[in-house]
């Protein structure tokens, strides 16, 4: 069953009581790294594994998420300042036991590349918290497999 969940502000990655942050250096400059997060919502089918069905909603305000397992996400957008940051808040899920998902995607121009933070923001039921903590090995294995997916697929672009 979907639910709408608490709205929250930008501040609220950094206070959330569940934080999972990662980060992984990429070769594809700021800008190319920018469009595929958040100019090309479809495309993150083809280097996000969990996500199995992407697309804009309301002009862009919105994306509409599915993962595998059956999880779906509405979001709104709270951020896209290019190339730095894209960030969006889950209005709607049916993820038991969430109150309250940010995700914010940091990006910083490197030598090489850029640097890519990811933070995935949450609030929800004990349970769900303990969950969502128990599963940060596998947050850290899907972002680095998606990101090293997605450095190839720029490359190739």
């Amino acid at each position: 069953m979907a639910r709408r969940l608490r709205p929250v502000g930008l501040d609220f990655v950094e206070t959330a009581p569940v934080r999972l942050v990662f980060a992984r250096e990429l070769a594809a400059p700021p800008d190319a790294v920018f469009r595929a997060l958040a100019e090309d919502v479809p495309g993150w089918t083809a280097w996000f594994s969990a996500v199995t069905s992407a697309r804009p909603i309301g002009d862009g305000a919105g994306r509409e998420i599915r993962l595998r397992g059956g999880t779906r996400f509405v979001e709104t957008v709270l951020a896209a300042e290019r190339p730095e940051v894209y960030a969006y808040r889950v209005d709607v899920t049916n993820a038991p036991g969430a109150r309250a998902l940010l995700e914010e995607w940091r990006l910083t121009p490197t030598a090489t590349g850029t640097r890519l933070r990811w933070t995935f923001a949450a609030d929800g039921t004990a349970p769900f918290r303990f969950v969502l903590d128990r599963a940060r090995p596998g947050f850290g294995r899907t972002f680095r497999t998606s990101v090293t997916s997605l450095d190839r697929r720029l490359a190739h672009a």
